[in-house]
């Protein structure tokens, strides 16, 4: 159990990292009439309430589809956007 929490952690923690949510994290810090602890628990209290809503729905959906048929779906979804944006370098 606890590898597959730890799978979740790293996942969701290389996903973040420079991602548009973050750099907006971090403009705000640069922002000297905003205190940075508040910048960092708006913005971690932001993340938590997203990540429940993706639980919330991850269960519902699990209900009628299969993880299996999920991941596959996600994989296709990934490699679509992949050639969009690599048909896209090459205009």
């Amino acid at each position: 159990m606890m590898q597959g929490l730890f799978a979740v952690f790293v996942s969701v923690l290389v996903a973040e990292l420079g991602d548009k949510t973050q750099v907006a994290t971090f403009l705000f810090a640069t922002d000297p009439k905003l205190n940075r602890t508040g910048v960092f628990f708006a913005s971690s209290l932001a993340l938590v309430l997203s990540s429940l809503i993706a639980v919330a729905l991850g269960d519902q959906v699990s209900r009628y589809v299969s993880a299996g048929t999920l991941k596959t779906l996600a994989g296709i979804g990934f490699l679509i956007i992949g050639v969009w944006l690599l048909m896209d370098l090459q205009k």
